[in-house]
């Protein structure tokens, strides 16, 4: 786990990349590597890589970056980690390759010159790569399967710049901090952004994506990896069978992630997915698994302390918990937002940094996350019943006739506004409009909410949410024709809230305190057998979440673990919004920079003040995400 940055200069007039710039773009990323660092320009001053470590494996010199082969052909920059890098590198070995150490990223470097792109069909694990050809002047970039590991890249007149984080990127004198309005409808409907940064001309690689560019600016993006795999036979199997599959391949999958030099331990909430990662890698080890669970000291209907506590008795681990508060929280907010690059609207990022913290404290550098499970397994209350209603009344709904629609719609639209009934009104529209019901995740704006957030002159960007979804439908559809409509919701989740707000705050802000997380449930060969697995088995009525999987695990954990009410991971938003950080986010909101633009409707959310304040409707997640996109506007923009 580390952080990468550099540049190609491939159409620059007497280009000379200087080496402080690349320096600077890594000591502003310290805290993803502060093991060692290293620059390195190309003999002819095209290309510059800079690095960070935070050394997992192979903790000695011979393992540090950037990396080059002997001939000096190829140099890389790495971040992530690659399990099953030995076996790769036994067959390397067999074909004449010399190692010089026992990293996987040396693995990577020759497995690229001897496979070229198809290295990253045989890799397992999770990455985020740049590798420069010095006889072909070529770049090749590439981001993991699922996205666990994050990439960004811009491109400005014949000078191509990526980095593990956007501050890096931010570093270079040429790239100026711009807000990106196409992409702030995305960002107040899912709570993060979408293909594109909340930053001008500054991009995200997609998932399973890797991109080349040459001398010539030619640049070729391709997906080289598909999560619907028609090889896989589950329809084949028995419920039994399938049950017992996915059990094999979750084992697998934690003991490949315990490969590490370093301590590694567990965030454990006390929840089926990391209760499962706490019993499976007792059955590995030989010493107590360390977990680390957080907890809030006043509004304990947020805790799930008492579950973590019986899983880590039942198990024997080295505990640690910690307690915090909004006093506790409130210092962090500017900081959350310089870690995180753009707003991230999900306020589980404020428990998990103090969370992050115990955990580096207590001398642990690799954690294990559950991540992945509830996508894949139908966990999220919100997806199934979005998924039944869609096979029901959404059914019967769109099939009337387009008139008849519309009039029910504009009968219903003030009714609805009235009562401050947007998610309603926003289902009924996308019925109405021959858009799909599910966009992925809970919208926390909606296009009808944005149509009274946004001041009129910006109600031309309030497409945008559904243009990006429509465009993950077509998607699904290319790769796999004969998918089903719970196969695309879950393609849906796997490629955007996933990957770009649930992995990238667990990378942001566990790298904030410099470790590493893995996730088990996203290993790859999961992700395809489980997708591959018929809808009425993973829901068999109307009610059961994670059917598969709690019927997997039936003889490892309790009971009550399986079968407890889902809580998840929360934050209590709803109470410091509307008691200790009112004032605060008032202010911070109705007095920030943005606002001064004039591309929010001011009334609008002075209302939502009002309606959360009194109590009638909970909207601290609506007053949260404006609160970091102001605040993050501050930091970087203005």
């Amino acid at each position: 786990m580390c952080g990468i940055a550099g540049i190609f200069e491939y159409n620059v007039s007497d280009s000379r990349i200087n080496e402080k710039i690349l320096k600077s773009m890594s000591d502003v990323i310290t805290h993803r590597g502060p093991d060692s660092e290293g620059q390195w320009v190309s003999d002819d001053r095209k290309c510059g890589f800079s690095f960070r470590r935070l050394a997992i494996i192979d903790l000695s010199e011979a393992a540090n970056q950037p990396m080059h082969t002997p001939d000096g052909k190829y140099s890389i920059v790495y971040n992530g980690e690659v399990y099953n890098h030995l076996s790769i590198r036994e067959n390397l070995e067999k074909s004449g390759y010399k190692y010089k150490s026992r990293s996987d990223t040396e693995t990577i470097l020759y497995g690229y010159r001897e496979y070229g792109k198809n290295i990253l069909g045989k890799l397992l694990g999770m990455w985020g790569m740049a590798i420069w050809d010095s006889e072909k002047k070529e770049l090749f970039i590439a981001r993991d399967r699922i996205g666990i590991k994050p990439l960004y890249y811009t491109i400005s007149n014949g000078r191509f710049i990526f980095a593990s984080e956007i501050k890096s990127i931010l570093q270079h004198p040429s790239i100026k901090s711009e807000l990106n309005l196409e992409e702030l409808p995305n960002y107040l409907n899912y709570g993060m952004t979408g293909s594109e940064s909340l930053f001008k001309n500054i991009k995200k690689l997609p998932p399973a994506h890797c991109l080349t560019v040459n001398s010539n600016g030619e640049i070729r993006i391709e997906r080289y990896w598909s999560p619907f795999n028609s090889d896989l036979i589950s329809s084949d199997m028995s419920f039994d069978e399938i049950q017992s599959e996915v059990l094999r391949l979750l084992k697998q999958s934690i003991k490949d992630r315990m490969m590490s030099d370093v301590p590694f331990g567990v965030f454990l909430s006390g929840g089926i997915d990391s209760s499962l990662n706490v019993a499976l890698m007792a059955e590995l080890m030989n010493r107590p698994v360390d977990t680390f669970t957080v907890g809030f000291k006043e509004l304990e209907k947020y805790n799930e302390l008492d579950y973590a506590r019986k899983i880590a008795n039942i198990y024997k681990t080295n505990h640690h918990e910690i307690l915090i508060d909004s006093n506790d929280v409130f210092p962090i907010l500017e900081d959350l937002v310089w870690h995180e690059d753009e707003p991230n609207a999900d306020p589980v990022c404020m428990p998990l940094y103090f969370l992050s913290k115990l955990t580096r404290d207590s001398g642990t550098i690799v954690i294990q996350v559950g991540e992945g499970s509830d996508e894949q397994f139908i966990g999220y209350k919100w997806m199934l019943r979005d998924y039944i209603f869609h096979k029901t009344y959404w059914k019967y709904f769109t099939h009337l006739p387009s008139f008849i629609r519309k009039s029910i719609y504009y009968a219903t639209k003030p009714i609805f506004k009235g009562l401050n009934q947007y998610l309603a009104l926003e289902y009924l529209r996308r019925g109405t409009f021959n858009e799909e019901l599910y966009w992925s995740g809970v919208p926390i704006y909606t296009p009808s909410h944005q149509n009274s957030l946004l001041n009129k002159d910006y109600h031309s960007l309030i497409g945008n949410p559904w243009n990006y979804a429509s465009k993950h439908y077509e998607q699904a559809d290319i790769l796999n024709s004969n998918s089903s409509y719970l196969q695309k919701m879950t393609f849906l989740e796997l490629q955007h809230r996933l990957p770009e707000l649930l992995l990238m705050r667990v990378d942001k802000i566990g790298m904030a305190h410099s470790i590493e997380a893995r996730v088990p449930f996203l290993d790859h060969r999961i992700v395809e057998f489980v997708l591959s697995i018929q809808d009425n088995l993973k829901v068999p009525d109307k009610k059961s979440s994670k059917y598969i999987l709690k019927k997997a695990v039936e003889s490892i954990l309790p009971y009550e673990i399986i079968n407890r009410q889902k809580q998840g991971f929360w934050a209590p938003v709803n109470e410091w919004l509307r008691n200790e950080w009112k004032s605060y986010a008032y202010s911070e909101i109705f007095d920030s920079p943005l606002m001064k633009t004039g591309i929010f409707n001011k009334e609008y959310i002075n209302k939502i003040f009002r309606l959360h304040e009194s109590g009638r409707q909970n909207l601290g997640l609506e007053l949260y995400s404006l609160l970091m996109l102001n605040l993050w506007y501050k930091k970087f923009i203005a």
